[in-house]
């Protein structure tokens, strides 16, 4: 499974990359806003700047909601690095933009997806990816993990290549949960990654270990 992460903060990206298992970046709107980077050409430098942070596919959303807007937004985007991924919404004129974008092998991530029926459009759509928001879905008393059993399902029915993105992972559980339901990537912040290493045993032992390596040394 590869691992993203959900954010536009340079240092949390920068910290995941040096761990050696990041595959790439997902952001939105909200997350350019909370670092407080607003405006066309800052939220663009900003975008570069993350490609030039890490090596894999960098997720950059498109906030127009008609198909002309986000066609001329996602070319833009498309064009300002090789490892941009359009990143637009499941609505009608999303999957419409989708399958533009597809017939002109550029990449996209269809996101906000909440059903397996929207995923399964994008999947027809051509889409690169399709991100359920599986967090989400459980704010709602939904199984948003579900949500990924059914589309990973459907999806080895059909033999679609489109990639299932498990989006707003909160914790580490929801990590481990979506690589056992075959999830191919995730996408959640730098906590939840790091969350994977801690384990008590493990802090014991290390103490344990360096504890008789310095009463040998004395």
């Amino acid at each position: 499974m590869k691992f993203f992460i959900d954010t536009a903060n340079l240092n949390d990206i920068a910290e995941a990359q040096a761990l050696g298992v990041l595959d790439g970046v997902t952001t939105n709107p909200s997350l350019m806003a909370k670092e407080g980077i607003t405006g066309a050409e800052n939220i663009l430098a900003h975008y570069q700047k993350i490609c030039d942070l890490v090596e894999g596919d960098v997720s950059a959303e498109v906030i127009s909601t008609d198909f002309e807007g986000m066609v001329k937004e996602g070319e833009a985007l498309a064009a300002l690095h090789p490892q941009i991924v359009v990143k637009l919404p499941l609505i009608a004129d999303g999957i419409k933009a989708c399958k533009y974008f597809s017939d002109k092998g550029i990449r996209t991530n269809v996101t906000l997806v909440f059903s397996v029926g929207q995923a399964l459009l994008a999947a027809k759509a051509g889409a690169t990816y399709v991100s359920p928001f599986i967090g989400r879905l459980d704010d709602i008393s939904t199984d948003g993990l579900n949500l990924i059993s059914e589309i990973r399902l459907i999806y080895d029915n059909y033999g679609f290549e489109t990639e299932i993105l498990a989006a707003s992972v909160r914790h580490t559980m929801h990590i481990i949960d979506c690589a056992k339901l075959g999830s191919d990537v995730m996408t959640g912040p730098l906590s939840a990654i790091k969350g994977l290493l801690r384990h008590p045993l493990t802090d014991s032992g290390l103490a344990k270990f360096l504890e008789d390596y310095k009463k040998g040394n004395q």
